[in-house]
Order: structure tokens, then C-alpha cells, then sequence
């Protein structure tokens, strides 16, 4: 079969601009797809913040977008992403994006991503590229395929079929109606089954209701938000589209990742020689503060401090199981501020057992995945997580709730039966976690050779986007037969 000409219409894209797990995989999956022969691009909007990695020249053409009552003009960035031929086109917009935010809460949000929806599009059409598919990721990007179903049905670029991710449902893209207007979409779609939701536009509602196929980023997620429970209500249309939906695991960089070679480590290590992993825990002891006990069992998180990643439930069970066990914590995050305080409180309180760094760093986040005996992942929900991949690559078994990605890939331990890869609880109680973690500090120090049973199963897993680059591309052709059949 042909190659496929695939673009990525992203917010974000690793190593250029990161706020979570979407740049992951933006930055990954499209080098996967090109090492099977595919022609894969990447569009992205220049932000204040973006890291102009590898060598970058503007185009020479301007890029006229036909957004608002006049058409707005945009340059273009063309790089591409390291250690692969996928060529990556920065939108650099000033009035909509030199500020350094990504996302933040600018009142005009909507607008902004509305232009990136349309200036895809029509950089597509000056470089006389026409994808076959168009991978649209989030909200940011949901009218992609209302573009291509209503005012440009009728241009080359219509014939492109598109394959719409969902990475956090949570995060929807509300506007007023005269978005509508600014997007010159038609006011006919300003409708319950398109743009409209309790009288104003919806974003994320737009893409699902338009794409050919969607996805989600873990098999749970996808069942999940087809239930009032977890589809922040837009579970209706998740059922309506459920025979286009599909989930697949994010996978994570294993070339990247990897503790026999990472350099942010202190010292390497295998899962046949962990020698290299103790002198990581000296290292992060070192470097927040924490005593100097090789045999006390370190818990590591790297998170967003907000409720969504269960850290309030950290929070509230932290002082019981620092009075009871004998642990140490090393935290590393930033987010809702009674949450960081809270855990500054537990550092002040309990100096050399709790350890926090804040904000973001790359090469402590590395290093707690290294050093950390235990990692700790408590999410009231998650659509597929990648600290936990991380994690277990880094031979650090995880305690995780029992929600979206995190039951698909961490397997319970089941002690005595050599199986599983984690510590796995239900409830999203502080009770719950104190006693998963009771757990795994039970089986550190009582059961070494399972817990060494852990560490060697969880670094044997492959989360490599081998696998699930190959289904991306099922998905893509079902899509593209999709939408020959309909434009038929």
C-alpha cells in the first residue's frame, strides 16, 4: 500500500514547546510514522516560549489566513524534529501568540486557535501538499474538520480525511457565538450535533461531531468517556460517534528514555545491573535535602499539582504515612498554590524525609524517575499518563489508581505468583492511597525479591510507539477509505 502524507496539527510539540503528555506524542509518533515510509509534517504556532531547536528559516512567502473581517498575515518557521526527516512549520503570529503562555485563560483563546485551525489549512495549500490525513490533537484544533466539511469541501484540500485525538476531555474550548463569524464557518452549523453547546461554541464538540475517525490516547479512556462519569458532558456524542472511536496507547521515546543511557543520569544501569540506580537515589537525597538513607524506600512524583492528578489525596495522606512508615518523599510539580504549600508545610515539618522541587525541571524529573524506589501516581483520572512509562522503564514500580491509561498499562502485583508491574488501588480516598502505599513499602522492605520482581518485569515492558504507530496508520486508511466513500 502507498505511503500516506500525514499532517499533525498540534498546540504543542516536544522538544519545541511542552505542557504535558500531547507534546509527547506529537514529537514522537510522526518520527515512528516516517521511519515506516510515510510523508509526515508538523504544524505548530511560535509562541514566546518556543526553543528554537535545530536550525530554523523562514519562508519566503507570507501566509494570508482568512479569519475576521480581513485576512490575517502570518510568517513561517520551517525546521524539523530532531533525529528525523519530519519537517515542522512554526506559525509565528504576534498579536496571538508571542506571548509565552500556551493555553493559560486569555479571553481570546478561542480566536487564537481558531486561526491555527484555518492557517493549517492554508499553509497546506501554498505548499501545494495536500495531506491525505490531517491528525488533529485537542480542542485547540476542532475546527480542522468543520473547515474541511463546510467552506473548503469543495478545494483539494477537502478531499483530506481527519483522524481527531482526544487527550483530555476535561479541556473543551467554550466561545461566544460569534466565533462562528471570525472562523467564517457557516451559521447553519451553529447547532446542537456541531458547534453548539448551552448556547455558546464548544471547541472539542466541533471536532468530534466532524472528523472522519477519532481516538483517545489508552483503551479505558475511550470506554470511559462514553459515560456520564467521565465524558464532561459530551458523552452523548461519544456514544453517538462510537463506532469511529478507537483507543490507543500513547507509547513514550525508548531511545530517549532510557536509564543505560540517559545523560541527565548520574550513573547508568540495566534491569541486570541495578548497581547505577542506587547512586541516582544518593544523588536525589543529595539534591533535596533528604537524609542520606540508602535503605529507606524513596516515593518520587512528577505532576501538575491539581486535584485531577490525585495530588490532593497526597496531600491529606502524607502526615499519616510519614508518622507510621518509614519513607522518605522527593515531589516535583507545581499547579493549584494550597497544594504546593501544603507540600512546602510536610518539607518544614518533616525536614529530610520530604523533599519538593517546583516548577519545571527536566533533569530532576529524570532523575526522580531514577532515583525513586516507588513511584506515585494517585489520578482521579487519566487518559493515558506517561510518568508511569517512564517509571517502570526506569526500573521505579508505580502506585497508580485504577483510572483511564493506568490500568492499561501497570499491571497489580500479585505477590508470590511472580506477576505484575505496580501497585494498583481503587478508590480515590486518601485511605486508599495510604494503604496502597502501606503496599509497597510492605513488599520494599519485607520482600525484596518481589519487589526486584517488579523493577526487572516493569523494565521489560515495550511502550516503545512501535506498536501503536502501526495502528495509527490502520486508522489513518480506515479514514481515508472513510472519506472517499463519503465525498463519493
Amino acid at each position: 500500500m502507498r505511503p500516506l502524507r500525514v499532517l499533525f496539527a498540534t498546540p504543542e510539540v516536544e522538544p519545541f514547546v511542552k505542557v504535558g503528555g500531547l507534546a509527547d506524542m506529537v514529537g514522537a509518533l510522526p518520527k515512528e510514522l516516517a521511519a515506516l515510509g510515510h510523508d509526515v509534517r508538523v504544524v505548530c504556532p511560535l509562541y514566546g516560549s518556543t526553543k528554537r531547536v535545530g536550525e530554523w528559516r523562514a519562508r519566503p512567502e507570507s501566509l494570508g489566513v482568512e479569519v475576521g473581517p480581513e485576512t490575517r498575515w502570518a510568517r513561517v518557521w520551517e525546521t524539523a524534529l530532531p533525529g528525523a526527516r519530519v519537517p515542522a512549520y512554526f506559525l509565528e503570529h504576534d498579536w496571538f501568540f508571542a506571548r509565552p503562555e500556551v493555553y493559560s485563560d486569555w479571553p481570546d483563546n478561542a480566536h487564537r486557535f481558531a486561526f491555527l485551525s484555518r492557517a493549517a489549512l492554508t499553509l497546506c495549500e501554498q505548499l501545494d501538499w495536500i495531506p491525505d490525513v490531517i491528525h488533529c490533537h485537542d480542542w485547540t484544533v476542532g475546527f480542522i474538520p468543520v473547515l474541511l466539511n463546510t467552506v473548503l469541501r469543495d478545494r483539494p484540500i477537502g478531499r483530506a480525511a481527519t483522524v481527531f485525538t482526544i487527550h483530555n476531555l476535561e479541556h473543551q474550548g467554550y466561545a461566544e457565538a460569534g466565533l462562528v463569524s471570525y472562523a467564517r464557518l457557516p451559521w447553519s452549523e451553529f447547532r446542537a450535533d456541531s458547534l453548539e453547546s448551552h448556547g455558546q461554541v464548544n471547541m472539542m464538540k466541533a471536532g468530534l461531531y466532524h472528523a472522519t475517525k477519532l481516538t483517545t490516547v489508552s483503551p479505558t479512556y475511550a470506554r470511559e468517556i462514553r459515560t456520564a462519569a467521565g465524558g464532561f458532558g459530551l458523552d452523548p456524542v461519544l456514544r453517538f460517534r462510537a463506532a469511529d472511536l478507537i483507543g490507543i496507547l500513547n507509547g513514550i521515546d525508548a531511545a530517549s528514555w532510557d536509564p543505560a543511557a540517559d545523560p541527565a543520569l548520574p550513573a547508568h544501569y540495566t534491569a541486570a545491573d541495578l548497581a547505577g540506580k542506587a547512586t541516582c537515589k544518593a544523588a536525589l537525597q543529595l539534591q533535596l535535602a533528604l537524609h542520606p538513607a540508602p535503605g529507606v524506600p524513596v516515593f518520587g512524583v512528577v505532576s501538575r499539582f491539581v486535584a485531577q492528578k490525585g495530588l490532593d489525596l497526597l496531600a491529606e495522606a502524607m502526615p499519616r504515612i510519614l508518622d507510621t512508615m518509614q519513607v522518605q518523599f522527593a515531589l516535583l510539580g507545581s499547579g493549584e498554590k494550597h497544594l504546593e504549600e501544603a507540600f512546602r508545610q510536610a518539607a518544614r515539618l518533616y525536614p529530610g524525609r520530604v523533599g519538593i522541587g517546583t516548577g519545571f525541571n527536566a533533569k530532576l524529573a529524570r532523575l526522580i524517575q531514577a532515583g525513586s524506589d516507588v513511584f506515585v501516581m494517585p489520578s482521579r483520572s487519566e487518559p493515558c499518563g506517561l510518568t508511569q512509562l517512564y517509571a517502570m522503564r526506569y526500573g521505579t514500580p508505580p502506585v497508580v489508581r485504577a483510572t483511564g491509561g493506568l490500568v492499561d498499562t501497570v499491571a497489580n502485583f500479585e505477590e508470590g505468583i511472580d506477576q505484575g508491574t505496580g501497585f494498583v488501588f481503587q478508590a480515590a480516598t486518601a485511605t486508599a492511597l495510604t494503604d496502597a502505599i502501606g503496599w509497597a513499602c510492605a513488599t520494599y522492605y519485607d520482600r525484596p525479591e518481589g519487589f526486584a520482581g517488579l523493577q526487572r518485569r516493569g523494565m521489560a515492558q515495550d511502550f516503545s510507539w512501535t506498536r501503536s504507530a502501526g495502528k495509527y496508520v490502520e486508522v489513518y486508511r480506515w479514514a481515508v477509505a472513510a472519506r472517499g466513500v463519503a465525498a463519493g
